[in-house]
């Protein structure tokens, strides 16, 4: 999901040179994403920073540094640290005018400028079948794995326009939802 994050944050704002990616190192999940991400952005020649927070005091030197290398975005990293923290990461990425494109959807309803991540709906739909198939005396333990199928694009037209930011039709036409 990190590359198509990537492509729709160079499709919103295509004349950056440089993307910030907020990781955090302790997640067991952040090398894996780290590694995806600079692959692409290698691939499709994007400048990456690369900018760590191992707690919420961490998030404004981070968004200080992101301005102060002038990036264009920012993905804010797929983990839940940082989802328990979206009000703060919305309101730093106001302050300092960065286009921050986040995992989660609640984000963007509370100012964030895009998400793309699993539906949640699927998730708990997903969850209410395994806990079904669990009630009626499946083995957790032989359970298969089973990976989102369904992903949803969201756009806070609201962030964009106090941001200056004309969303392509392109991506205007794929979203899934469009917060006004």
């Amino acid at each position: 999901m990190g590359a198509k994050r990537l492509e729709l944050a160079r499709e919103l704002v295509p004349n950056v040179a440089l993307i910030a990616l907020l990781t955090h190192p302790n997640s067991p999940d952040a090398l894996e994403e780290l590694h995806d991400m600079q692959n692409v952005a290698k691939t499709i020649g994007q400048q990456m920073l690369v900018v760590s927070a191992t707690s919420d005091r961490n998030f404004e030197a981070a968004f200080a540094s992101i301005a102060q290398q002038r990036a264009g975005a920012l993905l804010v990293g797929q983990d839940p640290f940082f989802f328990q923290s979206t009000d703060q990461l919305v309101a730093l990425a106001a302050r300092y005018r960065i286009p921050a494109i986040f995992g989660n959807d609640e984000s963007v309803a509370g100012g964030g400028l895009m998400s793309y991540g699993a539906s949640v709906p699927d998730a708990w739909r997903l969850a209410g079948t395994y806990a079904g198939r669990i009630l009626k005396g499946a083995k957790p333990a032989e359970l298969p794995v089973v990976q989102p199928t369904r992903f949803d694009l969201v756009v806070n037209l609201k962030t964009a326009r106090a941001l200056g930011l004309t969303v392509p039709p392109s991506l205007l036409a794929r979203a899934d939802e469009l917060i006004e």
